[in-house]
Formats: C-alpha cells, structure tokens, sequence
C-alpha cells in the first residue's frame, strides 16, 4: 500500500501590504522530502500520521518534496501565484514520476491565500486527483481557522479538522487521518460527507475553546461522534483576515457510507451555532491597550501577578503600540515578547551581553504597526540562529533591558510565545517579571492560562480598528461582502 505525503500550509493575513514569495518558503530545511518531510511536527498532524500510518507493515509512505512553513510564518500577505504554481507543479511532477499511489495525505492549514486562485486548498487536491486518478484515496488535515466549504471534497474524500484552540489535538487528527485512509484503501470506509456553510464572522481572538459557548460547539462535536461510530464531525471556526469566497464557519460531517446520518448531525451542529451566534461574537473582553496597561499596573499593585498582556492584533509582528504605552504609564519588571524588529537585529550584528545600545525597532512597515520607539539601555543577551527555541531560521533574537527592570526581545519575524518556557530557556527568569507582554490571540493560553502560569490575563488592541481588529467592519474586503455575515447582515435564517 503506498501513500504519497504532501504538505502546503499558510495562514495568509490577505490585508498585510507585503506578498509570501518562493523564497519566503526556502531556507534551510524547506522544501523537505523523504524522511526528512516525515519527520516534522512530530508533536503535530504530520508526527500522529507517520506514527499511525507505520503501525500497519503492508503501508509505505513516500514523501513528496513538500514547503514548509514560509520563514515569515503568518505574518504575511498574500502568496504570490508563482509561488503557488512552482510548489505545486514540483509535487505534482513528483507525483507522476512516483507513482502509482493508492492514497494521499496532505498536510494543509486551509485559510492559504493565493492571488488568482480563489480556493487553493481545494486547488491542491484537484490537482492531486487528476494525478492519481479516481481509484486513490485522499485525505487531509487542517486547522480549525481553515476557511472552507463543499469545494475540497468534491476533489478529496475526507478532512480531519482540530477542534480545540489553542491546538491541542493537532497529532489525534493526524492519527485519524492515517487510519481512516488506510481503512479507505483497503474498502472497509466509504466516505460519505455534508457540508454546512454558516453565514458568522468571528475574530480569532473570541474563538478560545476554553470557556463556552465555544467550549460548549466543541463538546457537541464530541458527542456526536460517540454516539455514531464511524461518525467525525470538522468545526472550522473561520479566519476573517483571510479576504476570500469561501469565508467564514463550516460544519462538515463524515461517516461510513451514511449520508442521511451526515446530513442529520451537520443540520443539528449548525443550527446550535446558529442559535448561539451571538453568545459566541461575546466571548471575551478586549480592552483598549491604555486601558489595558492599567489594568496591568493594578493587577501588580494588587498583587494578582504575574500578568499577562496579549496583544491579540497585531498580525505583522512589528507593531509598537503595547510597548509605547507600557513606557508612558511607566511601568517597570514588564517583559515584551517580542517585536519583529529585523533590520534592528542586523543593526546590532556582534553585539554582546552588557553592551550599551540604542536602536529603534517596529513599525513602519503600515499604519497598524505604528510608528518605530526608540529603546536605550543594555544588550541581555543574544539568543543564538541555531536556538532551537529561538526559531530564528538563520537569524538571532536579542533582548535589551531598559528602564526600571523593563525587557524587550527583538525576534526577526511575528512570534506568538505560547509557553512561558520559550522565554526562560532564552536565558530569561521568570522571577524578574510582573507583567510580560506578548503578541497572541490565543494560543498562549497553552502555557500560561491553562497551565496555571499568569492569574491575571488582559486581551488588548490599539484604539484604532487597525489589521487584526475585533471590529472586522473596519477592514477593506474586496473578495467577500462583509454585509452578507452574522453580525453585519446576512439572513435572518440561514436554513431557510
């Protein structure tokens, strides 16, 4: 049994004025093929599929030279077609010379945007299948922001979607990916799916599945599929900065060849969405970020430290506005994790711990980043290119402390620190600081919500409904009518 393993996967924030080129997706280690492409993300989709996949002796997989992740991770723009055109074409070049194959597993995110190419994940697989033809199996995975509908099945046979955020079951996903299409081959499942497109706009930040209602969407999912074996049930959320066709929430429903049993739980699932739309666009309090810093002043003084500030909009990375207002209401012991700051860490190439510096970082790159603040103290400590922890893909991160007992750490492209751990093994002492400030939506909640690291948690935004803003009416959709969505507009009853 051969199966050909595929990956193309971006999160593409579509209003970012910079395009994902070719050579954002090469660096050292990208594309990767063989085992090398195997071997990534063992804790992610990639690592349950091969694990899964090699329990069965008669299985063979066969990696197809694959993009990673682009260097700029998703904090960038569109994907350029000739990107598009030169990894895609390259994997299906490969496909053709290496097969046949009796299935395909594609590791996708599903909010990839493409100029020109309108719903690329569905794309992807159509090409896949002219290739391997109609006796093949194809599976994926994607992430529950993925903005999909009918398209990708019409090509592929199953999805298998992570229903948790932050991403706790990525590696179950592609455990189940791999048993489904290996059962798929060998006749035991017939898929049989429905999709359910919901007319609900939602920002990132409010879809924490930690907490109801969204808790509550997930727990409904799981139920159903342990009452129906053979049933599984893919919620994706949506991602609004994502400005394409097929936006906003799906349900999807597969089962063993049982397509009345599909359509019955995907109309169950979306009509509870539906009831609880507005339950789930309030689910969390953004404060504006003067407000926020003082809060975070409070918070210490009270004693309900450490706090964490998570700055849930800044989809570039280089934005400032945190970091000016940490500075004007003085607050000291505050570490900021981290401003993309690249052509300030070329500037400072050689420098060493203890080095006095001045150097101004962020910004600049549009008005959502803000204007670039200029920091004067001391180098901390470099965190060297090859810091794994530091994924800096061939550049350093440097930390300056300035101020009253104040750090900032400078990283050459948007990171979200999801675990306090990534700071302390930098070199960095969590005794050091009261407040530390990062730019999340809600990933960090892994490591320092449910792992019971911060009391105090503030979700905050500039006052300006700049890119990554709770207010999507702010942004200039050109692929999408905005109006046509829950809680712009859209009908009053989406089942009719």
């Amino acid at each position: 049994m051969r199966i050909a393993v595929l990956q193309f996967a971006h999160e593409t924030v579509t209003f970012l004025p910079f395009d994902t080129t070719e050579e954002d997706f090469r660096y050292p280690g990208s594309p990767a093929s063989g085992e090398a492409l195997l071997a990534t993300a063992p804790k992610g989709y990639m690592g349950g599929f091969v694990q899964v996949a090699r329990e069965y002796p008669d299985v063979e997989l066969v990696g197809i030279e694959s993009p990673l992740w682009p260097k700029t991770g998703t904090g960038s723009g569109w994907i350029t077609n000739e990107a598009f055109e030169a990894f895609l074409g390259r994997q299906v070049a490969l496909l053709r010379e290496n097969g046949p194959f009796d299935g395909v597993y594609l590791a996708l995110h599903g909010a990839m945007g493409v100029r020109g190419v309108p719903r690329p994940e569905a794309e992807i697989a159509h090409r896949v299948r002219e290739v391997v033809g109609p006796q093949a199996r194809i599976a994926a995975t994607f992430d529950p922001h993925g903005n999909e509908d009918e398209d990708f099945l019409r090509h592929a046979d199953m999805a298998f979607c992570v229903k948790y955020f932050p991403h706790y079951d990525m590696h179950l996903q592609g455990q189940r990916a791999a048993r489904m299409l290996v059962r798929a081959i060998r006749g035991d499942f017939a898929p049989a799916t429905v999709t359910q497109k919901l007319p609900i706009l939602s920002p990132t930040v409010l879809q924490w599945t930690g907490a109801p209602p969204w808790s509550d969407l997930v727990q409904r999912a799981l139920v159903w599929e342990a009452r129906e074996p053979d049933l599984f049930v893919n919620v994706y959320f949506g991602f609004p900065w994502s400005d394409v066709p097929d936006a906003g929430m799906t349900i999807q429903v597969t089962t063993n060849g049982k397509l009345e049993l599909a359509r019955r739980v995907a109309r169950d699932m979306a009509e509870w969405a539906w009831r609880r739309r507005a339950d789930l666009l309030a689910s969390a309090k953004v404060h504006r970020i003067a407000d926020g810093v003082a809060l975070a002043k409070q918070a210490v003084t009270e004693g309900r430290a450490p706090v964490v500030l998570a700055d849930h909009s800044d989809r570039s990375g280089y934005a400032t506005w945190l970091l000016r207002e940490i500075i004007a209401q003085g607050l000291s012991r505050t570490l900021v994790a981290t401003i993309a700051a690249p052509e300030a860490i070329a500037a400072l190439h050689g420098a060493k711990p203890g080095d006095a510096v001045e150097v101004e970082i962020g910004g600049r790159v549009d008005p959502s980043a803000g204007e670039p603040v200029r920091i004067a103290g001391e180098v901390l400590l470099v965190a060297g290119a090859t810091s794994a922890r530091a994924r800096g893909r061939g550049q350093d991160w440097i930390a300056i402390r300035f101020g009253a007992g104040n750090v900032v750490v400078l990283s050459p492209f948007l990171v979200q620190i999801m675990e306090p751990e990534e700071l302390w093994s930098l070199g960095l002492r969590a005794a050091d600081y009261d407040v530390i400030a990062i730019k999340s939506r809600v990933h960090f909640r892994r490591g320092f919500d449910d792992g019971g690291f911060a009391p105090t948690i503030l979700l905050v935004e500039p006052e300006e409904p700049f890119l990554g803003t709770v207010r999507l009416e702010a942004l200039p959709y050109e692929h999408l009518r905005i109006g046509d969505f829950y809680p712009y507009g859209g009908p009053a009853n989406p089942f009719g």
